[in-house]
């Protein structure tokens, strides 16, 4: 397999929820692949479904802001 990336390769993207189920009962969830608030909304039901929230922790990937793709540059060239 071709170890170069295609376009279509980067534009994907996937999340990926992983879940560690601890001796005591409690659930631990890690949201991999999101950036913003899309991960707590990718989440919210099968948190709704294990019961009451302790805690979250948010990582740095949590105040980044997802890319927007149809971002238009103009620049004022009659502009001194």
């Amino acid at each position: 397999m071709d170890n170069q990336s295609t376009k279509e390769d980067k534009e994907m993207s996937h999340e990926i929820i992983r879940y560690r189920i601890r001796q005591d009962g409690m659930v631990e969830e890690k949201v991999e692949g999101s950036t913003g608030d899309s991960c707590e909304r990718l989440t919210k039901e099968i948190e709704n479904a294990l019961g009451d929230l302790t805690r979250r922790i948010h990582t740095s990937d949590y105040y980044l802001k997802s890319p927007n793709k149809n971002v238009t540059l103009q620049h004022d060239q009659n502009q001194n």
